[in-house]
């Protein structure tokens, strides 16, 4: 019979397509060398640096991809307000809600699909994106307008959190606002991190 068993279909396994013991522990050694590097290159400064290394190389390229798209979501928030009759006040903040929802996105996707290690990593990428607005916020005060030199589109357009922090008549809390925000990325990234770290080494020796 055993001839025959390649004609017989098996029936998938809780765990296929999912990563094994030796995938998780790489990502969960990537991931927390990439927050401690993180930490210390900051992407949104727009400090011009002088990269020496390999990890300072490995940031610039990653400060030119989160960058890309990062900007590539939020614009595309504004977008659908392009095209929908939605209010400013709701235009306005579409991109930074759309700038959060993908990367949660994403994160539920998987943990739907009980893949976990993906799941942190959504959750971890979203933290990036809070501190990413966080930064946004601080710079609130420079002005009601984005010059083409520093908007991601090239060309003069509205400070979104400068637009709604004056709306809401919330601008003195920008400090505050910003702070906590930060703090709220900080504890998702390192949350997934310590998540990671569950993962990888609660149920070794049932995998054993």
């Amino acid at each position: 019979m055993k001839k025959f068993n390649h004609l017989f279909k098996k029936e998938k396994s809780s765990t296929d397509g999912l990563p094994d013991k030796r995938t998780k522990k790489f990502i969960l050694l990537l991931f927390v060398c990439f927050f401690f590097f993180y930490l210390q290159y900051k992407p949104y400064s727009g400090q011009i640096h002088e990269f020496r290394t390999i990890s300072e190389y490995f940031f610039g390229i990653y400060q030119f991809i989160i960058n890309q798209t990062l900007g590539i979501v939020h614009e595309g928030g504004h977008g659908v307000c392009y095209i929908l009759p939605c209010p400013k006040f709701v235009m306005v903040m579409n991109g930074t809600l759309f700038q959060w929802l993908f990367p949660f996105g994403v994160a539920y996707y998987y943990k739907k699909q009980k893949n976990y290690m993906a799941y942190y990593v959504g959750i971890f990428i979203l933290g990036i994106s809070f501190d990413y607005s966080s930064w946004y916020m601080s710079t609130a005060h420079q002005g009601a307008i984005v010059t083409a030199a520093k908007s991601f589109l090239g060309v003069d357009g509205i400070h979104d959190f400068n637009y709604m922090f004056t709306t809401l008549g919330v601008m003195p809390y920008e400090s505050l606002i910003s702070g906590m925000t930060k703090l709220v990325s900080v504890l998702l990234m390192a949350g997934a991190l310590i998540a990671m770290f569950f993962e990888v080494f609660s149920n070794q020796k049932e995998e054993q």
